[in-house]
């Protein structure tokens, strides 16, 4: 067995991402010789020995930023995240974050993830896609969590404002998903490379009638959880998210006909992000055992651009 894996089995606290990156700062030795290869096999009767650091000062520092907290224990914590909030610190968002927050919100309870003293980000939302979120403040959470969504039964659902109809009320779309190869900022379907990306949807509510509705409610389901998964595969499937300019620039929706029309159209062009809404998160607790699933209302923005594509229905 690979070492990285045997680890894994033996110390369930910690997930194999995180010994892998033990494995390679030089952490684990055997009879006092640094291993760091994850891929080394291991035999019997070898006794390994993992030093696990103890955790640093967060870099991303506390702002009380405000944050609507839909529930939280000792384990976790769910946030109904709102539009235009940066999960992260990263290049061009070096703080005012969602991490900042959370470590504002949560001091001296968060526990030391990955090495680093600040909350577990177990997934993301896009910074202009709403809705919920769950944090991990503890390393056994974290593992929990991460096991959850790399096995695919975390239940995520978004709803989602397309322009046009998909030709089928309701389906699966597949394809790797990867960099765009002529534009290293977008992620693209792909014929070769990438990974394995699935994402099921189903149209809720038409806006306009015709051979070509002008909009459509859809939920998406998340079956595996890539970069800008639900934006590329509705792009993909020839209906990008209203909003959404970085996937949606080159698509041209249908020109208005009729002062409904217009109306619609001026509201649907001028909103401000990508249509998307986190409105469905459930999971397993890590320590209850038992199965937590919040929903969200849609944000006021959203649900104004939906009350007017329903003024095009008759």
């Amino acid at each position: 067995m690979r070492l990285d894996r045997f680890l894994a089995a033996q110390l369930g606290d910690l997930s194999r991402a995180r010994l892998q990156g033990l494995i390679a700062s030089g952490a684990v030795s055997k009879s006092g010789v640094t291993i760091k290869d994850g891929n080394t096999r291991v035999k019997p009767g070898e006794v390994y020995d993992v030093h696990v650091p103890q955790a640093t000062p967060a870099s991303p520092v506390a702002q009380d930023i405000p944050l609507d907290v839909v529930y939280e224990d000792n384990d976790l914590i769910i946030i109904d995240k709102p539009a235009g909030l940066v999960v992260h610190p990263a290049a061009g968002n070096p703080d005012g974050t969602l991490v900042n927050a959370l470590i504002a919100h949560c001091g001296n309870s968060l526990k030391g993830i990955g090495g680093v003293a600040r909350p577990g980000i177990v997934h993301r939302l896009d910074k202009d896609t709403s809705g919920l979120l769950v944090a991990a403040k503890n390393e056994r959470a974290m593992t929990s969590l991460a096991k959850q969504f790399a096995n695919h039964t975390v239940e995520r659902a978004y709803n989602a404002v397309v322009w046009g109809v998909p030709r089928l009320g309701e389906g699966m779309v597949e394809g790797q998903i990867g960099r765009n190869p002529f534009d290293r900022k977008r992620m693209a379907v792909l014929r070769g490379g990438g990974k394995q990306a699935r994402t099921r949807y189903k149209v809720i509510e038409r806006f306009g009638d015709g051979p070509r509705p002008f909009a459509s409610l859809i939920e998406c389901r998340l079956e595996t959880g890539r970069t800008h998964q639900i934006r590329v595969h509705l792009t993909h499937l020839g209906h990008p998210l209203i909003g959404d300019q970085t996937y949606g620039k080159a698509h041209r929706p249908p020109r208005p006909k009729t002062p409904e029309q217009e109306i619609a159209f001026k509201t649907a062009s001028e909103f401000p992000r990508q249509a998307l809404h986190a409105w469905l998160l459930g999971f397993q607790h890590p320590s209850l055992h038992k199965t937590l699933r919040f929903e969200s209302k849609w944000p006021r923005d959203f649900e104004g651009l939906v009350t007017d594509l329903r003024g095009l229905n008759p």
